[in-house]
């Protein structure tokens, strides 16, 4: 399994998750990435899609609500980067929840590394 690297895009410290990660599927898994995290202090958290459980994209299932609760608390803010198209495709609520979230500052749903770089410059 490959680590977790710290890079510094745009003044901003992101902690970019290894793509074989472990699932990032409650509170659980969401606290040990803020812990890594905080630990290399870092701003936010760039977690690949395929670390993030169909669980996370069915809103009624609270995965995603405890995730992001978490990261709130702790101030840190969460990317997911990758294409989530098929579920968004899938769910007007989950569209909304996308929509709403990418209009904010502690969580994003990004196509790719490109993007990510393009919205810490803005």
């Amino acid at each position: 399994m490959t680590t977790n690297t710290l890079v510094t895009l745009h003044d901003v410290r992101v902690l970019r998750c290894a793509p074989d990660g472990p699932s990032l599927d409650g509170e659980s898994a969401a606290l040990d990435l803020i812990g890594d995290a905080l630990g290399q202090d870092a701003q936010l958290v760039a977690v690949p899609v395929g670390r993030v459980p169909d669980e996370f994209f069915r809103l009624r299932s609270g995965v995603a609500g405890a995730v992001v609760q978490k990261f709130v608390t702790y101030r840190l803010r969460l990317a997911v980067v990758g294409d989530i198209s098929a579920h968004v495709e899938a769910s007007d609520a989950l569209r909304d929840f996308v929509y709403e979230a990418n209009q904010g500052g502690h969580l994003w749903f990004l196509a790719d590394a490109g993007e990510l770089e393009e919205r810490l410059i803005g």
